[in-house]
């Protein structure tokens, strides 16, 4: 006997889309059966009709319960897991990877060691880390990696820039090119994947100074700093290097047409390179800075120009682009909208809440994304790139039982009464067509039209392994 029976809706599965039942069996998918076909005995059964039904989604970049760089003078952290959270469930995430931080004067075991105490028993869903290597890192750092990989931790960021000029305090987070080579001959044998903030150190901080000694320090200048130049340099000397190390690479946050093309390039010529971007970076360009609260869509790098959001939009919905995420960083709108100099606004927003339900009215209904497409971007590539896949991210026997019931009928816009994460959302005054409405995270409903059933503590760690096909070419 089946515990739940999902009847009537349009399911998203990799075999297509269809008037599939589903049968779920405690945590799990039992089956995915022809309307119909299913036992009529369940303990539940949820009507989906009129729904659209998508894998749970996975957001590949997140930073809760972060130090906030932008104000040095006053340090502050961003909110944390028992917080954002919460309107991910809402959204229809059912599972995110933040980052633990490795600097000088730590060890990796301790790194994660501390992140996984702050999330134990703080997340609505479920979550993973990346390993950020920063700052010059003792060689015998290094040598830690493969112990983490086995250990279920096998994606390692690194920042080819500091985002931020150099302050006394505040902590740079780039690693140079050495150390960068250093862990990919670390990270490759093993089973391991590099995730890069990709930006030219050398021009990134000229323009800094330079913006200074002329005067143009206004935060509406971001997009002059934080140049389209700066990701071609870093992205094309990344993936030379990585070709050389054999190694792959996760782009996070690709921003501008350049980034685009250097990974569609990199692909065609069969490496393992997968593109991420933001939805904020497809829906607002550089001129949004000069309105009222246009800091509230920056994060780093920068908004670009219209054709940078044609050829993010292009490689999302056609190829080119892997994952959809939101480099969230969520804090209150009055520190948000604090800083008004090139050099102190807060990047990051709260994002993870809306992601799904942009992704469907600005990709699906907008401008044709297929569904399956849709739940690529949104769920499976990232489970399959980060090692979660088939657990996570699909609709199929097997797999954990992570459902979002999307209605396409919701036609409103979105107003501050809509979010459950801060005071502001960047998405308050957007139009949209169709809305995540129920929520299921392992079987159980965590959200379900507007009430939240889930709690701090259903949240798991997820202990990852990439598949080496994924490791070897472009695999999605």
């Amino acid at each position: 006997m089946l515990d739940i029976v999902v009847r009537n809706g349009q399911v998203v599965t990799p075999e297509g889309v269809g008037a599939w039942d589903i049968g779920i069996q405690g945590e799990r998918i039992a089956a995915v059966a022809v309307a119909g076909t299913l036992p009529g005995d369940a303990a539940e059964v949820i009507d989906a009709r009129g729904l659209i039904v998508v894998p749970g989604g996975i957001d590949p970049h997140t930073h809760l319960a972060h130090a906030i760089m932008s104000h040095p003078e006053e340090p502050g952290i961003t909110l944390g897991p028992e917080d954002d959270t919460r309107g991910m469930a809402y959204g229809g995430t059912t599972t995110h990877l933040d980052f633990c931080y490795v600097r000088p004067g730590t060890e990796i075991p301790q790194a994660i060691e501390q992140r996984a105490a702050r999330w134990k028993g703080n997340s609505y869903v479920d979550y993973a880390f990346h390993v950020t290597l920063s700052g010059a890192l003792d060689l015998r750092i290094f040598e830690q990696i493969p112990e983490a990989i086995q250990q279920g931790f096998p994606s390692f960021k690194v920042f080819t820039t500091n985002i931020l000029p150099s302050h006394p305090k505040r902590q740079g987070n780039r690693l140079d090119f050495g150390r960068i080579g250093f862990a990919m001959e670390k990270v490759a044998p093993q089973g391991g994947l590099m995730v890069v903030h990709g930006e030219d150190e050398d021009l990134v901080q000229f323009n800094y100074e330079r913006f200074r000694a002329e005067g143009r320090t206004d935060g509406t200048n971001l997009h002059l700093v934080h140049t389209k130049l700066s990701e071609l340099l870093a992205f094309r000397r990344t993936v030379a290097l990585a070709r050389a190390l054999g190694t792959a690479v996760y782009f996070v946050h690709t921003s501008a047409k350049e980034g685009v093309e250097t990974i569609a390039e990199a692909r065609a010529q069969g490496l393992p390179v997968y593109g991420e971007t933001l939805h904020q970076y497809c829906c607002f360009n550089a001129e949004y800075y000069k309105t009222p609260r246009g800091f509230c869509s920056h994060t780093y790098p920068s908004l670009k120009f219209p054709e940078d959001q044609a050829a993010l939009w292009d490689g999302l919905v056609r190829n080119g682009l892997s994952t959809l995420a939101t480099d969230e960083y969520p804090t209150s709108l009055e520190l948000k909208l604090k800083g008004r100099k090139i050099d102190d606004v807060t990047g990051g927003n709260v994002g993870a809440e809306a992601r799904l339900g942009i992704a469907y009215s600005e990709g699906v209904v907008k401008r044709g994304m297929a569904l399956q497409r849709f739940a690529d971007i949104t769920a499976t590539n990232a489970a399959r790139i980060f090692g979660l896949y088939p657990k996570k991210g699909v609709i199929a026997p097997g797999s954990d039982a992570d459902l979002v019931f999307l209605d396409p009928s919701v036609r409103k816009t979105l107003a501050r009464e809509d979010f459950h994460v801060t005071d502001y959302s960047p998405w308050e005054g957007w139009q949209v067509t169709g809305w995540p409405v129920t929520t299921m995270l392992r079987g159980r409903l965590i959200v379900d039209r507007g009430k939240l059933l889930g709690a701090p503590s259903d949240g798991r760690l997820l202990s990852r392994k990439i598949d080496p096909v994924m490791l070897r070419r472009p695999a999605c």
